[in-house]
This record gives structure tokens, C-alpha cells and sequence, in this order.
């Protein structure tokens, strides 16, 4: 009986931790699995033999509860890049000698768009030299732009928190009785799916935020300033929701002045910054009152507004991915294939992961108005039941409970 490895890796999420404990839950429910282990900081703890034992760490079921709102990553992350195996031929005979020195016979790395390509790599390698070993990547992304799924666990929980603290920044707006314009930075390089996210107080009453740009359209400061001014013609506060990452028509990032220009292992920029050189646009150009909020890193892993779909979405992928690998599977990613809108369906499948990995899924330009500067009412159906329901929180003295893995790592 093979003995099987999971890890995360990439940016943390509020339901990460729910698709470990469903492939957990699943593998020692399989009774075909022998020992569960998991990689500390992804590929790269694997390479460093920071494995630990996880069937030993789980005695109650309440545990798997209290690990599924648990937000961030319960195994560590990294963002390290696998060379091809032609270019680092070494790196590959020694993840031979880790996986034969454990017995590996599984392989799971939960992680976004470069995961993936590990996840490729991997799998090429190992099918290449004739190893039955399986290799599945189950999805996470918040800013969900892996292709070939419906969306990614852990986006509803952010879209969520999103939605959340811009109807609350819409209440706070009107206060004051005076022209303001208020902007919210929100993640996203390439997609808008998190901006998009932003129009959803709307469909509880609110008539704001009043304009949302993503990164998929050209943005215009000019044309900004024309869009605030229209605003302020007709009420007395402008609410902008920004995706971090919009570009100007010569492809540089708007806020190219205000960033750092600091790049990851991937060759990722770290982008920040769009808030304030709108503000300071604002200011420059209109003369009113005006702010800019950056949600920042607590968009990503609020799990005090979990999605009760997102949470669950996420530990069942993370079981049919153990499932999956039991049948045969290999080299691939699990995805959600949408059934319906209303009743809100979906099937869970897997895709080959050479068609996944280094590519991106934008939101469909017929999704965002003409004019660049809203979305359609079809990102609505869209996004309404990946933010449905509501998560009951494990708490101790007010505080919500977090589990934390013990980490010995085994010999």
C-alpha cells in the first residue's frame, strides 16, 4: 500500500485548509492509502525533508472543523519555480530518492496558476522515467484565473469579504453630508474577478460602488476623471472599486510610479499603489474630499466571512482528488464544471493540467459595460452562489479557534 504527499503552496486563502482536510478525511476513509504526510512550504520542503505525519494529528472530528476555518495555509507555502529537467537533471533524481525514501505513490499540491506548472512538471517527469506515482493539483486561487474550472476554491470567501467591506465603506460614505470620492484598491494582476466582486451590495440595496475597473480593459485616467466628475454631478459621494492591476494603453501598470518594482520567483511584480495615485489624481483634478482603502492581505484569508459554498466546494474537490488519484488518474487539475445558475449546480471533474498550468482565465469582456467602467448583470449570476451561506466558527473566549499542525517531521 503506496503512501501519499500533500502540500500547499502559492498565496494563502480562507478555505485552503478545507481542501486539505477533505483529502485527509478522504484518505483515511479510502483504508487504501497507508501513510499521509505532508510537505512543510511546499516543493521546496519536500526538496528540504520537512515531511510530517497528518494521519496522526487528527483525533476528533471536531479537529477537521476547527482546520477547515482555519484561514492562511496549515502546511506553509513557498513560491518556488521547478526548473525543467533537462536544465536541473540532479533536482529530479533526488525528488526520486524522496519520494522512493517514503514510499510515495501519491502526489497533491493544492496551489494557483504556478502551482500548477509543478504540478506538470512533475507529472511529465515521473511518466517520462516509468514511475507509477499520481499526481493531482487541486485548485486555490482568490483572484480565480486558473483555466478550465468554473472558478477556485477560496475565491467565494474573498469575494465575499469583498462585497462585505465595500457595503460597509458605502455606509460609512454617507455619513458626511459633502462631495467625496472613495477608492478601494482591490487584488487582481491580470483578472477583475475580486473587483468585479465589489458590485455585489448593489443587490442588497446599495448604489454603489459607482464605477469598478478591471484590468482586462484599457484604463484611461483621463477618462477617470471624467467618469468621478459624472458622478459627482448626480450624488454627492463617488465610490470607485480598482483592481490593483489595470494598465494603461501602453501596457505599463497605472500605478507603475507608486510600486516597488520588486519581483517573486515567477517574475510577478508585487503590485500595490492604485489607490493612492488615483487619490492623488483625484485630489489634483477634481479638488474634493477624497481617500483611498487598500483591503490588502485581508482579503485573501478573512475567515470570519467565510462562504459556507466556498467551504464546502473546497473540501469535497479536496476528496474527489484522493478519489480520483485511486481510479488511475494522473497529470491532472480538478475542476468545477457550472450545471446551473439557478438552482446553482455544480460536477466536479479533472482537466489534463498541460492545458491549465501558465495560462489565465480573464473575465469575458462581455461581461464588463462598453465603457469599461462596470459590469454586466451576467458577472451577477455568476458570482451570487459562490458567496452564499454562512460558516459556524469554533470560538474560545470571544476568538475564534485555529488549528495548528504539530510539526515534527518524521525520519
Amino acid at each position: 500500500m503506496s503512501n501519499m504527499l500533500i502540500a500547499q503552496s502559492g498565496g494563502p486563502t480562507a478555505a485552503i485548509n478545507a481542501s486539505l482536510s477533505g483529502a485527509i478525511q478522504e484518505a483515511i476513509r479510502s483504508g487504501e492509502i497507508g501513510q499521509v504526510y505532508g510537505a512543510l512550504n511546499g516543493v521546496e520542503g519536500m526538496l528540504a525533508g520537512t515531511i510530517i505525519d497528518l494521519r496522526a494529528q487528527f483525533s476528533r472530528q471536531e479537529d477537521f472543523t476547527i482546520l477547515e476555518c482555519t484561514p492562511a495555509m496549515a502546511l506553509g507555502s513557498c513560491r518556488f519555480r521547478l526548473p525543467q529537467e533537462e536544465e536541473d537533471p540532479a533536482l529530479y533524481q533526488k525528488i526520486d530518492g524522496i519520494f522512493r525514501r517514503y514510499d510515495i505513490g501519491y502526489f497533491f499540491y493544492i496551489g494557483g496558476n504556478d502551482s500548477m506548472d509543478t504540478v506538470d512538471k512533475l507529472s511529465r517527469h515521473f511518466a517520462r522515467t516509468g514511475q507509477d506515482i499520481r499526481i493531482i493539483g487541486i485548485p486555490k486561487t482568490i483572484d480565480n484565473d486558473l483555466p478550465g474550472t468554473d472558478h477556485s476554491p477560496g475565491f467565494g470567501s474573498a469575494a465575499k469579504f469583498i462585497a462585505t467591506s465595500v457595503l460597509e465603506i458605502i455606509r460609512d460614505c454617507y455619513v458626511y453630508d459633502t462631495d467625496s470620492v472613495t477608492i478601494v484598491e482591490i487584488m487582481g494582476r491580470n483578472a477583475g474577478w475580486l473587483a468585479a466582486s465589489a458590485a455585489l451590495p448593489r443587490t442588497v440595496g446599495a448604489r454603489a460602488p459607482h464605477l469598478i475597473y478591471l484590468p482586462e480593459v484599457v484604463f484611461d485616467p483621463e477618462q477617470f476623471i471624467r467618469d468621478v466628475k459624472e458622478i459627482l454631478s448626480l450624488t454627492r459621494n463617488c465610490i470607485v472599486a480598482v483592481s490593483e492591476g489595470v494598465r494603461l494603453s501602453d501596457g505599463t501598470f497605472a500605478a507603475e510610479n507608486f510600486q516597488s518594482g520588486v519581483v517573486d520567483a515567477f517574475g510577478h511584480r508585487y503590485l500595490s499603489g492604485v489607490g493612492k495615485y488615483l487619490e492623488a489624481l483625484v485630489r489634483d483634478k477634481v479638488g474634493c474630499k477624497v481617500r483611498s482603502i487598500e483591503l490588502n492581505v485581508l482579503q485573501r484569508c478573512s475567515s470570519h466571512l467565510l462562504s459556507a459554498t466556498d467551504v464546502r466546494e473546497a473540501r469535497k474537490i479536496g476528496s474527489y482528488a484522493i478519489r480520483f488519484a485511486l481510479q488511475g488518474q494522473t497529470g491532472v487539475m480538478m475542476v468545477f464544471e457550472r450545471v446551473s445558475n439557478r438552482p446553482y449546480m455544480v460536477r466536479i471533474g479533472c482537466r489534463p493540467v498541460a492545458e491549465i498550468a501558465n495560462r489565465e482565465q480573464l473575465v469575458p469582456r462581455a461581461w464588463i459595460n462598453k465603457q469599461g467602467n462596470d459590469i454586466t448583470e451576467e458577472m451577477f449570476d455568476y458570482l451570487l452562489p459562490l458567496i452564499e451561506g454562512e460558516v459556524s466558527h469554533p470560538t474560545q473566549n470571544g476568538m475564534p479557534q485555529h488549528f495548528v499542525l504539530e510539526k515534527s517531521i518524521v525520519g
